[in-house]
């Protein structure tokens, strides 16, 4: 479902993603991690067209992202870093701006929408501008958005980023059902314990290439163990004055 080949993006002289490849099947879960500035998010938006390879080539759905245009974009969900919400449309309004542009009818919309607002938990929301809206609220509007019109292939960055538990499982849960329809998902996440129980495939990507990759039937060892040993253990400096204060060594 989708196939990257030497998948490479600069900016400049910086390589972002340099020469990254891999195939995933139809119904998998992938979870792309990597520390902050290690190419997730450009791959996520090359994967969806939102920003043009420097070199390389992808196909989503059969369809490749540098010439598959407004066909490709039909076939994906996309829940973008930005969230790309309106601060003057409610949470609901966003959901029927989301419904007409993919030509859903209206009473499919209004249905879908009322379905996605309960098992999100955004109901009591549905009436609140996304300006008002926490970051939790904005980020289930922006998840729901991209789940309305049923695309055959999710993109998701952060998903469970700002969200509670609560809804962090459901989410996660909902995922695994829609893989199991034949949905393939693809997300960023830095939350290891969540997406370690969800995730079919795990890649890690470090400065713009791709470390490792597994299927969750290979993997052997906790999913942290191994991202620590690739991206490398954090080393504590002992800041001496950090709780002096507690401790009432505070100077005057």
């Amino acid at each position: 479902m989708i196939s990257c080949h030497n998948l490479t993006r600069r900016f400049g002289v910086f390589t972002a993603v340099d020469e990254i490849s891999f195939e995933l099947p139809t119904g998998s879960i992938c979870a792309f991690m990597g520390p902050n500035g290690a190419g997730k998010s450009t791959t996520v938006n090359m994967l969806t067209g939102l920003l043009p390879p420097s070199s390389g080539d992808a196909t989503v759905a059969g369809l490749s992202i540098t010439s598959g245009g407004l066909e490709l974009k039909r076939k994906i969900g996309v829940l973008p870093a930005n969230l790309g919400l309106f601060d003057d449309l409610t949470v609901e309004e966003h959901l029927f701006l989301t419904g007409d542009v993919y030509g859903l009818s209206r009473t499919d919309t209004e249905a879908r929408a009322t379905q996605l607002l309960r098992v999100l938990d955004l109901e009591h929301g549905r009436n609140i501008f996304a300006s008002r809206c926490s970051s939790g609220m904005r980020k289930k509007t922006a998840l729901a958005m991209a789940l309305i019109y049923n695309p055959p292939v999710l993109f998701l960055d952060e998903p469970f980023e700002a969200i509670d538990p609560m809804t962090s499982r459901t989410i996660s849960e909902l995922l695994v059902m829609l893989a199991s329809r034949g949905t393939t998902v693809f997300l960023t996440s830095h939350i290891l314990s969540t997406i370690e129980r969800m995730a079919t495939h795990f890649m890690v990507i470090r400065g713009g290439r791709i470390v490792w990759s597994s299927t969750a039937a290979e993997r052997t060892r906790p999913l942290e163990d191994i991202y620590f040993e690739l991206i490398g253990y954090p080393a504590l400096e002992n800041v001496e004055w950090l709780g002096s204060a507690a401790s009432g060594s505070l100077s005057k």
